[in-house]
């Protein structure tokens, strides 16, 4: 049987060769007529030893035993399977008329082999055969009852048991013949089952084991069928998932663009791509691990319409999505390098044009005065004149150190190398003593400096240079951006566990598009071409930074032309961490305003 099947292998058309159910069909043509035809070729000499010499019709009878083969032969060079099996019903016809119409017509033993003919082409799977050799054998029993009816058939001179064993011969031949054709379809259908069986076995396996998700949608997105590649994306069952489930766990602002993707699909557009939101359920335990905020992933759904539902009364879409999380994680994660990057750029230009107009001032002032000193004889400039250039230019060089103060802290404390030396100190003595310092400042500018501190202010535990500091630059802030006339109110209280320490004045105020950058090293609200005021954008800067260091938090409220009021809230008791945070920046959050003022201490200073 292998050599038979090799040999039949080596006759298949190219076109059959990669198709096994193809393959089988064309093995079933070919090989029961080669081997019937050569059989009967191989009897033909048994049968002229036994019968003796033939009469015409047997030797045609078996001459057409030659057409099967001519047929396989045809087959085997064209390919055409239902037109080797038209062929073949034809031949099958004529030989059958061929022998009945000598043989008595349609009592003829050949005329029962007309059922046959319509049995031989079901195997061809095609309704367009089946119908050809079905009318075919109707007009051949037409044909042989026409005759008989007409009497143009020849007189049959055979007697009543002969022609009864011709009947019986001619009723089992057709019978074993009918019975043959059953076995090959039967095998067939089976070789068609077992192939799709391994067809649906291989893409079980594929939809199992891949790590994209496949699925099938009507067209107002319901899911018919989706891969089991979605319990492990989305850690739901796909039970749960038929129908509306998916959509139902896709992000409520991305279902507009989920379902139009899906509409667009199916109404034969070309492939559509989309991404999206999907919750994902995870394990709840002390080790959940959530990859997303509020457990939601991001996919890449394309979806093409599905072929084989072109025909049917609502048009369907196949889709494939994939896990791109990761991605989209990296490509925020590109967005916030490349705006750290642009805001890099954009403070290195504020930090030139700033630090070069605060040294180019004094270092001016330094040049021509130190110059008019030299040239004192030429210039006739008297002791006390002398003296007030010495002053401005002493003046001069304590603002230039102060810039440079500021820039060494901000770099200090960008880079981590700040350290806090924390003690208890009474921050009462130390914000009335601040409030005297910059006294003088206020009275110069026309502002009022209103000071309350409550007597019972309890001592806290922190750096105090770095306290003054904070104190000094939110004053020294107010102060400068108050128009002459306003005031500046320092005040302090306790809450709870923290000191809150609020400065507040009615100055100009601070824009709302830039509340959220100050802070920011070397930024000052409105352009830098605009300043009305010194200084190099490091005051507020140096605040935050000394705040967060102390694990404290600063609030800013401000609103142009009423004024700006600053927050800070301290810890009364510093507590270093076991591993100090590498970003000693804080960031400005709101917190509510204060309730009633404690009995206050009240300095006032006025011009």
């Amino acid at each position: 049987m292998t050599i038979i099947r090799d040999c039949l292998d080596a006759l298949l058309h190219p076109s059959a060769r990669y198709d096994a159910l193809m393959r089988a069909r064309h093995r079933a043509f070919m090989g029961p007529r080669l081997l019937g035809s050569l059989v009967a070729l191989a009897a033909f000499p048994v049968y002229l030893a036994i019968r003796g010499a033939p009469t015409a019709l047997e030797v045609a009878a078996f001459a057409w035993l030659v057409v099967p083969i001519l047929l396989s032969y045809f087959l085997s060079r064209t390919g055409r399977y239902e037109g080797a099996h038209v062929l073949s019903s034809i031949a099958l016809a004529g030989l059958v008329m061929m022998i009945a119409i000598p043989t008595g017509g349609i009592e003829s033993f050949a005329a029962v082999w007309l059922i046959v003919i319509p049995l031989e082409a079901a195997l061809s799977a095609s309704r367009r055969v089946v119908g050809f050799a079905s009318m075919l054998a109707v007009s051949c029993v037409l044909a042989l009852i026409a005759m008989g009816s007409f009497d143009v058939l020849p007189p049959l001179d055979v007697g009543a048991a002969t022609h009864g064993i011709f009947m019986a011969s001619g009723i089992a031949s057709a019978t074993l013949y009918a019975a043959a054709v059953a076995f090959g379809s039967e095998a067939l259908a089976r070789t068609g089952a077992s192939l799709l069986n391994v067809e649906e076995d291989r893409y079980r396996l594929l939809a199992r084991n891949m790590c994209d998700v496949i699925s099938r949608h009507g067209r107002n997105g319901a899911v018919q069928f989706i891969s089991p590649a979605a319990e492990a994306l989305l850690g739901a069952p796909a039970s749960e998932l038929q129908d509306h489930g998916l959509f139902d766990r896709v992000h409520v602002a991305d279902r507009p663009a989920y379902l139009t993707a899906l509409a667009a699909a199916a109404l034969g557009s070309d492939a559509q791509s989309v991404e999206f939101r999907l919750r994902r359920d995870v394990a709840r335990g002390p080790r959940r691990e959530a990859r997303h905020p509020a457990d939601f992933i991001w996919v890449e759904m394309r979806c093409q319409p599905l072929v084989s539902a072109a025909g049917s009364a609502e048009p369907e879409v196949v889709a494939v999505m994939r896990d791109i999380t990761d991605r989209k994680h990296q490509e925020h994660a590109l967005d916030l390098a490349r705006t750290a990057a642009e805001n890099a750029d954009a403070a290195k230009t504020r930090f030139l044009a700033t630090v070069s107009h605060e040294l180019r001032t004094p270092l001016n002032a330094i040049i021509g005065f130190s110059e008019m000193i030299v040239q004192e004889d030429a210039l006739a400039i008297d002791a006390a004149r002398r003296k007030e250039y010495a002053q401005l230019i002493n003046d001069s060089g304590q603002h230039l150190l102060s810039v440079v103060n500021s820039i060494l802290d901000m770099s200090k404390m960008e880079s981590g190398n700040f350290e806090i030396s924390p003690e208890p100190f009474a921050p009462r003595e130390m914000l009335l003593n601040s409030s005297n310092l910059l006294a003088l400042k206020a009275r110069d500018s026309g502002i009022e400096l209103v000071t309350r501190v409550p007597e019972d202010l309890p001592q806290i535990t922190g750096d105090p240079r770095a306290f003054r500091q904070i104190v000094l630059n939110l004053v020294s802030n107010a102060i400068k951006f108050t128009e002459r006339g306003g005031r500046v109110t320092v005040s302090a209280r306790i809450e709870g566990s923290r000191m809150m320490l609020s400065v507040m004045d009615n100055g100009v105020g601070i824009a709302q598009e830039d509340l959220k950058r100050i802070g920011d090293p070397f930024f000052q609200a409105g352009q830098t071409y605009q300043r009305r005021h010194e200084g190099t954008g490091l005051g507020l800067s140096i605040v935050k930074s000394l705040v967060a260091l102390h694990r404290g938090e600063i609030d800013l409220r401000s609103k142009v032309g009423e004024g700006t009021t600053v927050t800070v809230m301290l810890p009364l008791t510093f507590v270093s961490e076991a591993e100090p945070s590498s970003d000693n920046v804080a960031t400005l959050t709101l917190a509510p305003r204060s309730g009633k003022q404690d009995q206050a201490y009240r300095v006032k200073k006025s011009a």
